[in-house]
């Protein structure tokens, strides 16, 4: 490469750059988490300290990935090594944000690597450029963030923190709603020229894939009867809370710590050692009865989907619904339908087998990949990691005890929502021969 070319390049360069240091602060900050949240301890306070002299650490060790290389892996202050974990979780989120960048905006569309088109990962909106479309990227880069955290301590802990989960949810529902309000107001009206292609004031092009208005599946502007489906869905999630606020319906599982606490002290009394079983949960003996209390609780959010679909296309306004209100539905909807779908299988399937069959911080984790990316991608990660839980079944009984025998079903759905993104056209061209379509599915 010349230094013409090298001058050229230098925007990209500097952007790949910004992006991969800007995954291995998130990734410092994922450790952080990984390791306080189960402790109960905050983010924020106190500082960052060794673990096992407790000495402060200054600007210095806290430098990502090179801190850890410039002390070579031990202690400045007592000489104790440091887990080679740190500069691996941190060069992982810096290497995937790195990794998403180069394939939505480097990358050119006919690229092909090893005989794979990885020029067709992109989805089509990043078209419009980084400049037009960050707001969508920096919420995927949250919703990565909070995978590579969740996964990390659902596979030590068998638990999601739900406020991982909550916050790439609320940052969807912000940033989207804001990205549509903002490029509303300075293109409006939208008029669609081509399948995919819309045209604004001024010539403003807005690129999506064919029958999408936005970076992820959102109902057409015409169509009330969706967007009060996510509008009254919301209101019921909202209504299902006031109940137990009010206590009218309680939290399911509410007992289980009184009833684990005495499930420990019997096995002590018997000389059973169960004190470290991270599966104790399934001998909870009331699974049933709590999935009638989740249910409970689940029929006003169901109950206001329908009463949104039946009530607003008749009072709605003649005409189309403003893009804002249409992406925010569409987040809405990505969230029910996304965590809906897992709720499903834990109810019915709790129901059928008398133990709990998925986690809710599971329900939480794929209704924030649905706020996020949109409910196909929600619903296809969710079926994909039935899949890639297999495949890690079989990588553990190949390689003994190498593997983590069992393993939570948060990290296989947040594996599957990865590679959901990363193989989109290999999805669609599968779901295009199974359903014997003549036109190719086009999924946002």
């Amino acid at each position: 490469m010349n230094w013409s070319s090298l001058v050229v390049a230098l925007p990209e360069i500097t952007q790949f750059v910004f992006f991969a240091a800007l995954g291995a602060c998130v990734g410092s900050l994922t450790n952080v988490l990984a390791y306080r949240m189960p402790r109960g301890q905050g983010v924020v306070f106190p500082a960052s300290r060794c673990p096992s002299c407790q000495t402060g650490l200054t600007w210095r060790e806290n430098i990502p990935i090179l801190g850890w290389l410039i002390l070579r892996g031990r202690c400045r202050f007592c000489n104790v090594r440091i887990s080679a974990e740190y500069p691996i979780v941190e060069t992982f989120v810096a290497g995937l944000f790195a990794l998403f960048f180069s394939l939505w905006y480097l990358i050119p569309n006919d690229a092909v690597l090893f005989g794979l088109p990885i020029g067709d990962i992109a989805p089509a909106w990043t078209a419009n450029g980084l400049l037009t479309t960050w707001p969508a990227f920096v919420t995927l880069l949250f919703l990565l963030g909070s995978l590579v955290a969740m996964t990390i301590i659902d596979a030590r802990t068998y638990t999601i923190p739900l406020v991982l989960t909550w916050v790439p949810a609320a940052a969807a529902l912000l940033i989207h709603t804001a990205h549509a309000a903002w490029f509303e107001l300075n293109s409006a009206p939208l008029t669609e020229v081509a399948p995919g292609w819309f045209m604004g004031e001024g010539n403003r092009r807005w690129i999506t894939t064919p029958g999408s208005l936005w970076t992820l599946a959102t109902p057409s502007q015409s169509n009330w009867l969706w967007i009060g489906a996510g509008l009254g869905g919301t209101i019921g999630i909202a209504i299902s809370l006031l109940l137990v606020r009010l206590k009218l319906i309680r939290r399911s599982f509410d007992d289980y710590q009184a009833w684990e606490e005495k499930a420990l002290a019997e096995a002590e009394a018997s000389s059973e050692s169960t004190t470290d079983d991270p599966h104790l949960w399934i001998r909870y003996p009331h699974a049933r009865r709590e999935m009638v209390i989740e249910s409970a609780f689940a029929s006003p959010i169901v109950l206001g989907m329908i009463a949104g679909a039946y009530l607003l296309p008749r009072v709605a306004p003649s005409g189309d619904a403003p893009l804002w209100l249409t992406v925010m539905a569409g987040v809405l909807l990505g969230y029910l339908i996304g965590g809906g779908v897992v709720w499903a299988v834990r109810i019915f399937g709790s129901l059928a087998f008398n133990k709990e069959a998925m986690g809710m911080g599971d329900v939480h984790l794929m209704a924030a990949v649905g706020a996020c990316l949109g409910w196909i991608d929600a619903v296809l990660g969710f079926f994909g990691a039935a899949f890639v839980g297999i495949a890690y079944t079989i990588a553990a009984l190949i390689l003994g005890g190498k593997l983590q025998r069992a393993m939570p079903f948060g990290p296989f759905l947040a594996v599957s929502t990865v590679l959901v993104l990363l193989a989109k056209p290999w999805i669609q061209h599968a779901l295009t021969v199974i359903m014997g379509s003549a036109e190719p599915l086009n999924l946002p």
